[in-house]
């Protein structure tokens, strides 16, 4: 898959351009039946299949300080829509100039002018331009009048549940791993540079990687986890602990530390991804060190035998 970062960067192709829009954050199972669908259409069609995104989230330029966390990077997203055979992404910065442009002007200048798009691939909940003032609907009129089509696909529900990117936040803020899971398609991940921290696992028996995860990921809630860490392409089994160490602290920011199972080395400076499983435990206090000794002990036994205690 290409990717290119910044319109200024697009050049036509002589075969027609199919054009998923929208955010995607997490690519879940709504995301997934759009591109694959997008796809298939273009296949049919001799078409190059896209997605055009904004980057950073626009959540994150307008009001940054009620912007919602999101579930993956921009290069876990890349990955996920390439796995869906998706050939062309386009990242875009989003500026308050663009917020102010219209509905019009974002498909006549964007869309028609610059992309000279012929399908485009929309969520039924898609809304665009100055202030979100454009639907879904709008686009399929400005469609014709344009001279492209507007596929809107509808919401997808599992269980009963509509697959959105919120809900699967709020599933990963209350520690539900398998719900969050089950919308996503895939096991939830973090992803972040091993950094130095207390070495205190070192003293107890039990080292750890201590992962410095961006600030605008959402990270499961407080609480002991069965993981999978990915280092150089390789898993390991992994006990994650999520939380601001109340047994040493009265008060201490938010970490992320995982204790890999069968690795041997130095990790700092590294990247690591996680993947969730399950949650084993909430967050405790414990009287001392030994007390979570043995109960780190158990939670590493946990995670061998793949079992929740």
């Amino acid at each position: 898959m290409q990717i290119i970062n910044g319109l200024e960067q697009y050049r036509k192709s002589e075969r027609p351009l199919f054009l998923a829009l929208g955010n995607f954050d997490g690519v879940h199972h709504g995301h997934s039946r759009l591109i694959k669908g997008l796809v298939d259409e273009a296949h049919n069609y001799g078409a190059v299949s896209a997605a055009f995104i904004f980057e950073p989230h626009p959540s994150r330029v307008l009001n940054p300080e009620r912007a919602p966390k999101l579930l993956v990077t921009a290069e876990r997203k890349a990955e996920l829509l390439e796995n869906l055979g998706l050939e062309l992404l386009i990242y875009h910065p989003f500026t308050m100039e663009m917020a102010r442009t219209s509905p019009r002007e974002f498909v006549e200048k964007l869309l028609v002018n610059i992309m000279g798009v012929k399908h485009i691939a929309v969520g039924f909940n898609y809304t665009f331009g100055h202030k979100g003032s454009g639907t879904a609907e709008m686009l399929q009129e400005m469609g014709r009048e344009y001279g492209f089509t507007v596929q809107i696909v509808p919401a997808v529900e599992l269980d009963g549940e509509v697959v959105s990117s919120s809900l699967i936040r709020s599933y990963l803020e209350n520690g539900a791993i398998e719900s969050a899971g089950k919308l996503l398609g895939y096991y939830p991940m973090i992803e972040g540079i091993v950094v130095e921290g207390e070495k205190r696992g070192f003293t107890i028996g039990f080292p750890t990687a201590n992962l410095a995860v961006p600030a605008d990921l959402s990270i499961p809630s407080r609480g002991v986890y069965a993981a999978r860490a990915e280092i150089d392409g390789q898993l390991y089994k992994a006990a994650v602990n999520i939380g601001n160490k109340p047994t040493f602290h009265a008060d201490y920011p938010i970490c992320v530390e995982a204790h890999l199972i069968d690795f041997e080395g130095n990790l700092y400076g590294r990247q690591v991804r996680l993947f969730f499983l399950h949650k084993i435990r909430d967050e405790k206090k414990f009287n001392g060190a030994e007390e979570l000794m043995a109960q780190i002990a158990r939670d590493r036994q946990s995670v061998i035998d793949g079992d929740q205690q």
